[in-house]
């Protein structure tokens, strides 16, 4: 009869303690604040709030002030919310003129520039790849390859190899690489959007890195001018660039931090990130309008973490906080990815990344989790969202690759278990890609009932994994838990 006693003692502590739990995220989440947020960082005042933009320095003094107001620290050795982002503006050649066999090329891209004038046979060397070097003699040339690898065809899988690619065309002596990108119509819109336009960058130290090669991307759909050139193995160019153009730029990430309340585990920290930016003014809708407001990519995020700070801040975790609020994750994930190489704490003491990013959503039944069954701390994160009415799920769209698509990826790459939380979607079309980097995306199309459940889960499932005397990891097996293992020594 004792033992029984003391089972439903165990138990009904735990079911308390759950309930304080749940409480605390009563306390400080509100369906009014969400909104409040959601709407000014959304508002047309901002336009978009795009990377550099003084649209985009108003959201970060907001986000910056409203740490400051629920009591976050700042940064302890700058006293300071900011951590300065050097970015560069880069604009593509002003000149850029592409001839093969004689018939000028239309469909093309450059994804790296250098003054270059001329008019020598470009020479077939496969994929571009270690193995099609045997033999060959490349030096002062144009290099035409086919697109990837024969394991990764499609684009985003030559966007992968590109700095292998002019890596060993360097080594090689070659000056410039044409690579044939197989790519139906939309993709390739989408790529030509990218690359013939200005495009940001962090600031390298050294830009001369870079000078004295030329890379260019060709849309070539199904692979018929590689299978011609492969014949021919030497094509007659004309080509003729002049070189980029290089501005600097300054932005912010957003940094706060909140101690924690056990004497060992404070010096672990769980980081609580989304990014703050989004895409600024673009072509017009149907109504006429051209401000991208970003309300669920990625105002919604962003509120997502400015609520588990404001109820840290009054309820503190056993493991400290810290919030980044990144910029220029739609130019790269460049605010990520400074923040990696620049941490203003030891990255081995960051033992979970709960990322939120937010394309859409069309299931107001679920929370969906990038990565979710990929760290042990799924548990907390399903019995967070069910104990405010909502089931999570995992990514149901692996075909995007969305984990590799978001600030997560940067944290994970070093061993930091990192999934990212976002609004429930089933699939990757339908109510999401309607509003996906779309004008359309405004506060008022929000359901803030759902938002308050998401919000709420959200804070929940981040207490649960501060608490838990057990530390997060990736699942066995798991792509970056080799990275992890190296980072924790383990």
């Amino acid at each position: 009869m004792r033992y029984i006693t003391l089972i439903i003692a165990f138990f009904s502590f735990l079911q308390s303690f759950s309930q304080s739990e749940k409480e605390m995220v009563m306390e400080t989440v509100k369906k009014t604040v969400i909104e409040g947020h959601i709407y000014f960082l959304a508002d047309d005042l901002l336009k978009g709030r795009e990377t550099g933009s003084l649209e985009n320095k108003i959201a970060a003094s907001y986000l910056a002030n409203t740490l400051r107001g629920y009591g976050v620290k700042p940064i302890p050795s700058t006293k300071s919310y900011y951590q300065e982002v050097l970015l560069q503006k880069v604009s593509p050649p002003s000149i850029f003129e592409l001839a093969m066999n004689g018939l000028p090329i239309e469909n093309k891209v450059i994804i790296e520039a250098s003054a270059l004038n001329t008019k020598e046979d470009a020479v077939y060397l496969g994929h571009g790849l270690e193995e099609d070097y045997i033999g060959s003699d490349v030096e002062g040339k144009v290099l035409v390859v086919r697109g990837g690898s024969n394991e990764a065809k499609d684009a985003r899988g030559a966007f992968g190899l590109r700095k292998t690619k002019m890596t060993l065309a360097k080594k090689a002596g070659a000056i410039g690489i044409i690579e044939l990108i197989d790519a139906e119509s939309n993709m390739w819109g989408f790529i030509d959007h990218n690359f013939n336009a200005d495009r940001l960058e962090v600031a390298k130290e050294e830009e001369s890195a870079d000078r004295g090669f030329v890379y260019i991307w060709l849309q070539d759909e199904n692979g018929g001018r590689a299978t011609s050139f492969e014949s021919d193995k030497k094509i007659p160019i004309t080509l003729k660039m002049n070189g980029k153009s290089i501005q600097s730029i300054s932005s912010q990430n957003i940094i706060g931090m909140v101690e924690g309340t056990d004497p060992v585990l404070k010096d672990e920290y769980i980081i609580y990130s989304g990014h703050y930016d989004h895409v600024g003014i673009g072509t017009a809708d149907a109504s006429g309008d051209t401000i991208y407001n970003g309300a669920r990519d990625n105002a919604v995020g962003t509120t997502t973490v400015l609520s588990m700070a404001e109820n840290l801040a009054k309820y503190p975790t056993k493991r400290s906080a810290l919030f980044i609020l990144f910029t220029g994750e739609e130019k790269g994930l460049l605010g990520s990815g400074y923040y990696v190489d620049h941490p203003i704490l030891p990255l081995n003491q960051m033992v979970y990344c709960f990322n939120s990013d937010n394309a859409g959503y069309n299931d107001t039944s679920i929370a969906t989790i990038v990565g979710l069954e990929r760290t042990t701390a799924a548990k907390h994160i399903k019995n967070a969202a069910s104990t405010f009415g909502l089931r999570a799920i995992d990514d149901p769209a692996p075909e995007q690759g969305l984990f590799d698509r978001s600030d997560n990826v940067h944290f994970a790459k070093k061993g930091i278990p990192a999934p990212t939380y976002s609004l429930g979607f089933t699939s990757f079309d339908g109510d999401v890609t309607k509003y996906y980097h779309q004008p359309g995306d405004e506060a008022e199309t929000l359901d803030y009932d759902y938002l308050y459940k998401f919000f709420s889960s959200y804070v929940l499932a981040g207490r649960l994994i501060a608490n838990d005397p057990i530390t997060p990891f990736w699942v066995e097996n798991d792509k970056y838990e080799m990275a992890g293992k190296k980072l924790y020594k383990k």
